[in-house]
């Protein structure tokens, strides 16, 4: 396999040539071009072809998220954000980004070689990604889930029966911020309990939990140790440190603690999982989304062996066909569904009918 071929775009010269720098001192990829703003690599990224994109969001005349929305419908290539602290990353990942990597701080060399060490993992990995271009709402009604969908959709709204005493757990990683909204963004207000692990940096979940609050029906927020798990929230694991399920009494509550990674992740999904398998057991549903590599499949796995049910996001529909993928090979999966599809089995099997 050859190099992986790389194309910078930043409007700081500066930034550029670290970016460079770091790259090429791996013999795994190759610089083929630069662009200092976003119509520069409007122009030249389809002439170039590269196989991966890294991209600022703030730069000046047409910005990260514009020209995401302009390249991506001509050149549906990876692309992965390398920008400072901001809701915007947000924004880019909704217009088709693959991942995002936060810019170092210059201060801190132990800050930059984790950075050289992030940036060139989710560069390999988008390489092999799949770009999910924004769907147009308008057209929504043409794709083949979108029955399901809209039935879904009546569903939340209609008389429910709910059984409150159930727990959903959610994990993801790579090209899970959107898959996690998808799945979650018509959860009805008084939806039982939801705990959520994505693979995020510590800033970024506050950030991220504040957006989802915005936008759902539910109340979201990031995860503080000791938060109950009760029926109309959703509790994200802040970056950083590990969550798990444990029960007090009649109810639930979450841990929230700083200790090492699993996995290489802190909040890992397996942490989750096992705590949900333990201590919630057949009174929950675990649900595995997009992400590379394998945290969360044996978790999920436990989870199923206590009795819970368990989804799995399918390859197609995935930007990353790897957790989802390791969790159906061990068998943890009961089933496993299009994106689209992942709220409606949830309904079915909180006995939520129309």
């Amino acid at each position: 396999m050859g190099k992986i071929r790389v194309f910078i775009v930043d409007d700081s010269m500066v930034f550029r040539n670290y970016i460079s720098q770091t790259l090429a001192s791996s013999q795994e990829f190759e610089i083929i071009g630069t662009a200092t703003n976003g119509y520069e690599a409007l122009k030249t990224i389809p002439e170039m072809k590269p196989d991966v994109v890294t991209m600022d969001i703030e730069m000046p005349r047409l910005n990260g998220i514009e020209l995401l929305k302009q390249l991506l419908p001509v050149y549906p290539v990876p692309v992965v954000l390398v920008s400072s602290l901001s809701i915007t990353v947000f924004d880019a990942l909704s217009a088709g980004a693959v991942d995002f990597v936060k810019k170092p701080d210059w201060t801190n060399m132990q800050n930059r070689d984790a950075f050289d060490e992030n940036l060139r993992q989710k560069l390999k990995m988008a390489a092999g990604s799949k770009v999910h271009l924004p769907k147009d709402p308008g057209k929504a009604a043409r794709t083949t889930d979108e029955r399901n969908y809209d039935h879904a959709s009546q569903v939340a709204n209609a008389t429910r029966i709910l059984k409150t005493d159930k727990i959903i757990a959610i994990g993801a990683s790579t090209g899970g911020t959107e898959a996690i909204l998808s799945v979650v963004r018509n959860f009805p207000a008084d939806m039982p309990g939801v705990v959520i692990t994505q693979h995020m940096p510590a800033g970024f979940t506050a950030m991220y939990s504040e957006r989802l609050n915005r936008i759902c029906k539910m109340e979201v927020k990031e995860a503080k140790n000791g938060d109950k798990v009760v029926q109309g929230r959703m509790l994200i694991a802040p970056g950083g440190y590990q969550m798990r399920v444990v029960r007090i009494g009649n109810g639930y509550e979450v841990t929230v603690t700083q200790e090492e990674r699993v996995n290489g992740h802190a909040p890992s999904v397996d942490v989750l999982f096992n705590s949900v398998a333990q201590n919630v057991r057949d009174h929950a549903i675990g649900v595995i989304l997009t992400g590379m590599g394998a945290d969360g499949a044996a978790g999920l796995l436990r989870m199923r062996k206590a009795g819970a049910f368990t989804i799995g996001q399918d390859k197609e529909s995935c930007v990353v066909y790897g957790m989802p993928m390791e969790a159906y090979k061990l068998g943890a999966v009961c089933k496993q569904a299009s994106l689209l599809n992942i709220p409606g089995i949830i309904y079915q099997q909180l006995g939520i009918h129309a």
